[in-house]
């Protein structure tokens, strides 16, 4: 069986519902597909390269100076910006972890010394305190997700303050992912937007994939004071980068209060649900708090699962895990129901 990187690869083998993709189950706000839409009759003229009517929507939501906010395709475009404009000569990362930090960094070559920090199943997966010893001198570059991808943990906020402490102290460029923090129902308290402005080495990643459904509009956001470290990614990103679709319907979607709450909502109550069921099958799951669920279970239950039309996440690929680690996506209630159903066949 040949794994994928990432979820979501609906194009490779039939199925009848995604779990792989970690998407709002309430799927993307009609206002949002409206001003995508609006977008597409534009498809003669060429983005703005600069975002700027983005940037201000997102600089009056984020309440951060549109100077301080830079635009992508997608959050793995900036990653990959951020990693050329720092050019760092040696990174940290945590694994289990997304898989683009560790890629991107890769295309350094030899100049860049990777480092990992490996959380243990004997942990739970959790992040240490022991992490801060490996923050070092000569360390330039560090990327952390805050829910972890594929574990949905949180790292302790007395922690992460540390660590952001840390790596000012150092000189490092501390990336802290936040892409799904905004389905989080207290996603502020995990958040380290507030010390932006002490902290002009921490660049926060953001991305409208996730909480707004927009996956296939790609568009991500970063935010950090160093208006200098901006300019440097500017300098290695693609002009017209964000599609006219993809800045109008960012721009309607920071105006979604009302839906980002509902959204919310639905995902602790369905997540709750998840892990109950999880407990009657006897799954050993983790304590995820984002809109997934990482878990293991027999080394084959992806094939299994494709076999009845349901894709999962197989996490075997993700440094530091191997065979029998899964992780499936927070979906509406009749789905996840069918999940179960799914799940009681194949371990039956």
């Amino acid at each position: 069986m040949q794994t994928e990187m990432h979820g979501g690869d609906i194009y490779t083998r039939p199925y009848r519902i995604d779990f792989s993709a970690n998407i709002n189950p309430l799927g993307t706000p009609p206002a949002v597909l409206e001003a995508a839409c609006r977008g597409v009759s534009r498809a003669a003229d060429y983005p703005d390269i600069h975002c700027r009517k983005l940037r201000q929507a997102i600089s009056r939501r984020e309440e951060v100076p549109a100077e301080q906010i830079i635009c992508g395709n997608g959050a793995a475009e900036l990653i990959f910006a951020l990693v050329q404009a720092v050019k760092p000569r040696r990174a940290l990362l945590a694994a289990p972890g997304f898989a683009e930090y560790e890629q991107a960094l890769k295309t350094l070559g030899e100049s860049c010394r990777i480092d990992f920090y490996q959380c243990s199943r004997e942990q739970g997966f959790k992040l240490g305190e022991d992490y801060l010893d490996c923050i070092r001198e000569d360390m330039d570059l560090i990327f952390l997700c805050n829910p972890n991808n594929p574990t949905g943990l949180l790292i302790d906020p007395k922690l992460l303050e540390s660590i952001a402490e840390k790596c000012r102290d150092k000189g490092a460029v501390l990336v802290l992912d936040e892409c799904f923090n905004g389905l989080l129902e207290d996603g502020e308290k995990y958040s380290l937007k507030k010390r932006l402005r002490q902290m002009p080495n921490l660049f926060l990643l953001k991305a409208f994939t996730k909480l707004y459904a927009m996956a296939g509009l790609r568009l991500g956001y970063g935010l950090c004071s160093d208006e200098k470290l901006l300019e440097k990614m500017h300098q290695v990103l693609q002009p017209w980068n964000v599609s006219i679709p993809a800045q109008e319907a960012g721009t309607a979607a920071m105006e979604e209060r009302e839906f980002e709450q509902k959204s919310r909502e639905y995902v602790a109550r369905e997540l709750s649900f998840l892990k109950e069921e999880f407990g009657r099958l006897g799954l050993a799951f983790y304590d995820s708090k984002a809109n997934y669920l990482f878990f293991e279970g027999p080394e084959d239950l992806y094939d299994r699962c494709g076999e009845e039309g349901i894709l999962i996440r197989d996490c075997s690929n993700y440094r530091g895990l191997g065979p029998g680690y899964f992780r499936v996506a927070v979906k509406r209630h009749e789905e996840n129901k069918e999940l179960i159903r799914v799940l009681k066949k194949c371990l039956g």
